[in-house]
């Protein structure tokens, strides 16, 4: 019989309950107890939803991030946070995001963990710290509580534990240590965790190794074989589980290292599927990621049984399915939708459909195609429907791709002339201050916009109601003495699903939440056709607050490739030509926001770097259509028009020169959590135009001092001529209040004030 297995479930609830109880639990609202009996509860339920499967996932659960629990139940906890009091949970979330609950008196100078982007995704990890004092020791006390946990749902448990490799190659030496000397003592604590699990009672460990997409050099491929070699002797049978690529030169490397089983992602990785049954031995489980398991779409289950009935043949009961990867990054289940038109709900599929998609392809497997008749006749109608749907395709749009042409692209004048021209139009100080967009989204705002979604307030009463809070923003930078502003965002939920509700080829979810990091959830729109801009989106809210004060306002835009990152994409067309169809659509916007007399415009791209292809062999194709879209939306305004541009959490410093080539005018860049680590790039580069190094860590509840900005700051004009220096958080502020904003502003414009009456001798902006 065909095994069925789930890689990972999502784990913040059908109604984000982990999100709401770790926010009261910040608070002092609910106890430790409290937050884990509704975790506790959160697994349950995720056990229930996969019960069908044949083995469960465990492990997989997490109160803020997996590879920050793999930290602790390694014992790999930076002094600054083990020499801390309190007890392992407060040491848990300063770790996360510097501060453990709102009275935590002993995380004044703790500072959080580096987050970053996991892989290509809009994941974010805590990433680990090493260093010449790195010792390993285990402590795997939670994983075997879930172990225990789940064996009462299910006899056959499968614990998801993050590989050895793939976490030292995810992590970060503080010194000069290498981490492959590091490498000794994290197999020990390997070879103690696997003798643990067999104690338990645990047959099968999915060991998570997606370093195997990644182009490895012979030191890391090295590693691989040293760990695998050194670890075959464990009592458990080890499946190693790759995704979110190809193997290609390490198919053989993954085929040879002495496991039990290998999962393929066999979505993103098709063509290698024969390969790899050809190389596998004929004693190990081959799992194939049939069912894609990061985008929404339903999987053509009649032509996956196609190519899946050959392997089947030949495999037999060494055959594994599987979704291509965990679950995390898709909404839990469409059953949740009804806002949804039936014709766009009948094409797409969430974690639990997924699973029931795996179930029914290995019945018919099993069984044969008669055994799922009715369920592959309406699959087939559902496939049918989407690709021959009127609604997915415009002829005007792809008419007006056809005019797209280079100079489109490209601004009319060089930065140094634009920058000239802009300085005449706004005069601003030396280190300007600046916000990245969102100010607090308070419960005030939260519930007009619940209200007028809901019918129980007017347009007129919620445009009232939205023009306030603008004023109350504007009110507050001008009190802060900021020098550029910005409107607040009150109207908009979402960076990505304010604009994919406002643009054509879009739909929404009421409950499709996915996490991007510890307690923060987003809703990715649907981008299922061809988008076009149909009416100005921005220019009313951005006039208004334009209107209340004599400094400048920046329009704020979120960018083509961040559009097509954030959301689940149409998979029918390639992804370059969908991003030029909202390169089109967002230039529109930008135009009228120029028109309306909009001077400053911000068109955010923090997912840039999160796009790029795993392998830096594919990276120039993808770089070359991301920055033609954002040109293509940026740069049809006049020179004396200054286009900022905002990135964050993701690592720059080896495409610099690409960010270079999107000529912003401004470039608003994350750094403070990695203590500016994205200067070292320029040292070898020298960046042309302006860039703002955000020194405020808006994750973390902490205050940053003047102090401490002001050294950020000085590090940055150490490498960048300060007259091309901004001052500016690292992202917006959206998910902070207050109370926290208001200080930090202060201690960011008194650090710019400071640094501007320190440094004479300076070129004049």
């Amino acid at each position: 019989m065909t095994t069925t297995h789930s890689l990972g479930f999502p784990r913040i609830g059908r109604q984000r309950e982990l999100k709401f109880a770790l926010e009261r639990y910040w608070k002092n609202a609910i106890t430790e107890e409290a937050l884990l009996e509704v975790a506790a509860n959160l697994r349950i339920q995720n056990w229930q939803d996969q019960a069908a499967l044949d083995w469960l996932p465990t492990g997989d659960f997490s109160l803020y991030d997996h590879v920050l629990d793999t930290s602790f139940m390694l014992g790999n906890v930076p002094e600054r946070i083990s020499q801390s009091a309190g007890k392992k949970m407060d040491h848990y979330f300063r770790l996360a995001r510097g501060r453990s609950v709102s009275d935590d008196a002993d995380c004044a100078c703790v500072s959080a963990g580096e987050l970053t982007k996991w892989f290509d995704t809009n994941y974010h990890y805590i990433v680990p710290e090493f260093d010449k004092n790195t010792r390993f020791s285990l402590n795997a006390g939670q994983l075997l509580q879930q172990i225990r946990e789940a064996r009462q749902q299910h006899d056959r448990v499968k614990p998801v534990i993050l590989g050895p490799v793939t976490y030292l190659w995810l992590g970060k030496c503080k010194d000069a240590t290498d981490k492959h000397d590091l490498l000794d003592d994290l197999i020990h604590a390997y070879e103690q965790l696997f003798k643990a699990l067999k104690d338990e009672g645990v047959t099968w460990v999915q060991i998570d190794e997606p370093v195997l997409v990644m182009e490895l050099n012979e030191s890391w491929k090295h590693a691989l074989r040293k760990t695998y070699y050194q670890l075959q002797a464990a009592p458990v049978k080890l499946m190693l589980t790759t995704y979110f690529g190809q193997l290609q030169e390490n198919l053989q490397l993954a085929c040879e290292l002495p496991v039990d089983g290998v999962h393929l992602d066999a979505v993103t990785a098709r063509d290698e599927v024969a390969k790899i049954i050809d190389w596998l031995p004929s004693h190990k489980i081959l799992s194939l990621g049939v069912i894609n398991g990061r985008n929404i779409w339903k999987t053509d289950l009649n032509a996956a049984l196609d190519w899946l009935e050959p392997v089947h043949a030949r495999l037999q009961e060494r055959l594994w399915l599987a979704p291509s990867c965990s679950l995390l990054h898709v909404p839990i289940d469409l059953d949740s939708e009804q806002a949804l038109t039936h014709d766009i709900r009948s094409w797409l599929a969430f974690a639990v459909q997924k699973l029931q998609e795996v179930k029914v392809l290995a019945t018919a497997l099993d069984h044969g195609r008669e055994a799922v008749s009715e369920a592959l006749q309406e699959n087939r109608a559902a496939i049918e429907s989407r690709r021959q749907s009127e609604s997915v395709h415009s002829a005007a749009v792809n008419s007006r791709l056809l005019e797209i042409n280079p100079a489109m692209s490209r601004r009319k004048s060089s930065y140094a002339q634009r920058a000239a021209e802009q300085r005449r139009k706004i005069p601003l100080p030396l280190f300007p201050t600046t916000s990245i967009g969102s100010f607090p989204q308070t419960q005030t705002i939260r519930q007009a916009r619940l209200d007028f979604r809901k019918d129980r307030l007017s347009a007129e009463a919620y445009r009232l109601a939205m023009q306030k809070e603008i004023e109350h923003c504007v009110r507050e930078q001008e009190a802060l003495d900021l020098d550029v502003l910005v409107h607040g965002e009150p109207e908009r939920n979402d960076m990505v699903e304010y604009f994919g509700e406002q643009l054509a080829g879009f739909a929404l979810t009421q409950h499709g939440w996915v996490q991007s990091y510890g307690s923060r959830c987003v809703k990715p729109p649907i981008l299922y056709g061809d988008v076009s801009h149909t009416h100005e989106i921005t220019v009313e809210w951005i006039q208004y607050a334009q209107s209340l004060t004599g400094k400048p306002v920046k329009g704020m835009l979120t960018g083509p490739v961040t559009m097509l990152n954030w959301s689940f994409v149409r998979d029918d067309q390639p992804r370059s030509e969908t991003c030029k169809q909202l390169a089109l659509a967002i230039r529109d916007e930008v135009l009228a926001l120029e028109k309306a007399g909009i001077a400053i415009i911000q068109i955010d791209e923090a997912a840039l770097r999160e796009g790029l292809p795993l392998r830096k062999s594919q990276w120039q194709t993808y770089l070359d259509w991301a920055i033609l879209a954002f040109g293509i939306a940026a740069n049809g305004v006049e020179d004396s028009t200054q286009i900022h541009t905002h990135m964050c959490y993701s690592e720059f410093n080896d495409i610099m020169e690409a960010i270079a080539r999107m000529d912003a005018d401004v470039i608003t860049i994350e750094t403070s959590r990695s203590a500016m680590e994205l200067l070292d790039a320029f040292d070898q580069y020298h960046y042309p135009n302006e860039i703002g190094p955000g020194v405020y860590d808006i994750h973390s509840p902490n205050i940053p001092s003047m102090d401490a900005i002001a050294d950020l700051m000085r590090n940055a004009a150490r490498r960048i001529p300060i007259h091309r220096l901004w001052v500016n958080p690292d992202c917006g502020l959206k998910t902070r209040n207050w109370e926290e904003v208001r200080p930090a502003l202060k201690n960011m414009v008194a650090a710019s004030r400071y640094l501007a009456a320190h440094f004479r001798t300076v070129p004049a902006r």
